[in-house]
C-alpha cells in the first residue's frame, strides 16, 4: 500500500492512501491546490516525517500519529442486525471514520452497500446515538437500502439497481392505473373482496390444470387486488407484507402433511 505525504500550502501537511478521497472529495481542494511531497509503503518511515514536517513549516502537529489511528490498525468493527446498522463511534466522529472507510461492505438483509461518500453524507445525516451508549449510532437499514434505490447510486448496492427500482415502483404503477379507472372513488373493500376470491378460484383451477401461465397470471390479478383493496382501507400493501414479515421473521414451528405449523405455547 502506498502512503502520500501531502501538503496544502498555507493549510496543512497530512497523510492519506487515496488523495482524491481525502483531498478532494472530504476536503474539497483541486488537485492545482496541493502537493504530493512523499510517497512509502512503510507507515513507520511516513508518519515520523508527517509529524517532523508539521513542525518544521509551523502547522499544528497531531496528537496521534498516523500510524497509530485506528483506521489503520483494523477496519472498522460495524453491528448489523435484521432492522439496523450501528456504528461504534459518536455522531461528532462519525464522518470522518466513515471516510476512512470508504469502499468497505456493509451486508444487511436487503442489500450489501459499499460506503461512498454519497452514502457517507446519507449516513451521517440520519444516524441517531444508540440509547444504550453515547459513543454509539446507527441507521434504519431499510432506510438506507431505500435511498440507494431511489438515488440509483452506482457502485453503492450490490443489487440490480434497474430491477430493484421496476420492483419497488411496481405497487405505485397499480395505484395510479387504478386511480385513473376510478377504482379508489367509485369502488369498494367488499367488491374487491369479491374480485379477490374471484382470482383465487382462477389460481385453484390453474393449479389443477398445472397450467403454469395461468398460475402466473392469477397471483399477478391477486396482488394487484390486494393492493386496491389495501388502498381503499387506506393502508399501503407495502406496509401490510412488512408487518406480516416481521410476525412470521422470527416464528417457529415444522412442516406437517406439507403445511407449516408455527409452535404454540
Amino acid at each position: 500500500m502506498k502512503y502520500k505525504l501531502y501538503h496544502i500550502p498555507g493549510k496543512k501537511i497530512g497523510v492519506t492512501t487515496n488523495l482524491k478521497r481525502r483531498v478532494e472529495d472530504q476536503q474539497g481542494y483541486k488537485p492545482s491546490e496541493y502537493e504530493v511531497l512523499i510517497e512509502s509503503d512503510d507507515i513507520e518511515f511516513i508518519s515520523d516525517r508527517e509529524l517532523w514536517l508539521q513542525t518544521v513549516h509551523g502547522y499544528p502537529v497531531d496528537e496521534t500519529p498516523y500510524k497509530n489511528l485506528n483506521c489503520n490498525k483494523k477496519p472498522m468493527n460495524i453491528n448489523v442486525t435484521e432492522q439496523t446498522t450501528t456504528f461504534p463511534i459518536p455522531l461528532n466522529k462519525l464522518k470522518g471514520r466513515l471516510m476512512d472507510n470508504i469502499g468497505m461492505v456493509i451486508k444487511t438483509s436487503h442489500a450489501d452497500h459499499k460506503l461512498t461518500t454519497e452514502l457517507v453524507s446519507w449516513i451521517e445525516k440520519n444516524a441517531i446515538t444508540s440509547q444504550f451508549n453515547d459513543n454509539r449510532c446507527y441507521v434504519y437499514n431499510k432506510a438506507m437500502f431505500n435511498y440507494c434505490v431511489e438515488c440509483n447510486m452506482d457502485g453503492c448496492c450490490d443489487v440490480n439497481i434497474d430491477k430493484q427500482l421496476s420492483r419497488s415502483n411496481v405497487f405505485n404503477k397499480i395505484r395510479s392505473w387504478a386511480m385513473v379507472r376510478g377504482i379508489y372513488d367509485q369502488g369498494n373493500t367488499n367488491t374487491q373482496y369479491l374480485k379477490l376470491m374471484e382470482e383465487a378460484g382462477e389460481l385453484a383451477e390453474a393449479l389443477l390444470k398445472k397450467d403454469k401461465p395461468e398460475v402466473i397470471d392469477a397471483i399477478g390479478d391477486m396482488v394487484i387486488v390486494l393492493t386496491n383493496l389495501a388502498k381503499l382501507e387506506k393502508l399501503d400493501i407495502e406496509d401490510c407484507i412488512d408487518n406480516a414479515y416481521m410476525t412470521i421473521s422470527t416464528r417457529t414451528g415444522k412442516m406437517i402433511n406439507g403445511t407449516f405449523v408455527k409452535n404454540t405455547l
